[in-house]
């Protein structure tokens, strides 16, 4: 073949999208664009360009794919592998300071009410008459020194491997709709105008997905298993203790971390987050049961 004639084949070929003037016969194995030798990236198979890689990884996947990712599926983030747990320690000891600072008109505006007069406020107060913001605010607030000590104490044990065998948005999920569901059937079991408040239900979430857990993961479950009984000791021999809550928050611990920790992975973000789902449909239900029969 000679010069005239290998530069005419070279003409008919394709000109690289990112140099217009390079010929080339190669072709992105992703997405089919021309690319020439100085474009060409080696892939596990053929070559690929610079913005497939960089979108991609270079695996024909999304970026998202190739990062690091935890037992249940989440991505695992950078930095603190506690960050979450301290966040939540930090808030639930600001409103405890607040609560200090503020008095009780702070806590009776926003514990856990049922339906009923509060002193110093005007009418009835209570979930019933509306203020269903008390199922979540009540959740970090405190009746005192031990008993805000007791739960961070128990969250901090819990809460950091928890984080990083779930990831953050999947630990998250746990504590809110386990302290929710904790609430949700102290409104449904206990006296109306019983007041309720402590992050209890939601720790007591993070006690039964952590047997769960360390049951997949094959762990002694005796450490875990002695604690929880100490609690559910405690929960049942001493007055005072909404133990509508801890119930409610063990139940859907247990069953958001069956639901975590045991999704098939072909279909892991459904049955994860579908298991939150219907977790709090079924808080809701009690709910709206509860307020019906008060109103």
């Amino acid at each position: 073949m000679n010069q005239d004639e290998d530069q005419a084949r070279q003409a008919d070929l394709p000109s690289c999208y990112r140099h217009p003037g390079v010929h080339t016969g190669i072709s992105c194995a992703r997405c089919e664009r021309p690319i020439c030798p100085e474009c060409m990236i080696s892939a596990s198979v053929g070559f690929q360009c610079p913005e497939c890689v960089r979108s991609g990884s270079g695996t024909g996947h999304a970026p998202t794919a190739n990062q690091p990712r935890t037992l249940a599926g989440g991505v695992l983030a950078a930095g603190d592998p506690q960050l979450f747990t301290k966040l939540l320690i930090g808030i639930n000891v600001a409103l405890f300071l607040v609560q200090e600072t503020v008095g009780y008109r702070f806590t009776d505006a926003f514990f856990l009410l049922g339906r009923a007069g509060i002193p110093g406020f005007d009418g009835v107060q209570g979930v019933a008459e509306g203020q269903w913001y008390r199922l979540l605010t009540s959740m970090f607030l405190h009746g005192g020194i031990a008993h805000i000590a007791f739960n961070m104490l128990s969250l901090w044990w819990l809460g950091g491997p928890l984080e990083a065998a779930l990831g953050r948005a999947r630990y998250l999920a746990l504590y809110f709709v386990s302290g929710l569901a904790g609430g949700a059937l102290t409104y449904l079991l206990a006296a109306s105008n019983e007041p309720s408040l402590g992050a209890s239900g939601a720790i007591f979430g993070l006690f039964g997905a952590m047997a769960v857990l360390m049951r997949r993961m094959k762990y002694d479950m005796r450490p875990v298993i002695g604690l929880l009984v100490v609690n559910l000791i405690i929960t049942f021999a001493w007055s005072g203790i909404a133990w509508q809550a801890h119930v409610g928050g063990l139940v859907s611990g247990v069953l958001v971390g069956i639901g975590m920790v045991h999704a098939p992975a072909e279909r892991r973000g459904l049955a994860q987050w579908g298991t939150c789902a219907l977790v709090l449909a079924v808080s809701a239900v009690i709910v709206v049961i509860r307020t019906t029969q008060l109103t």
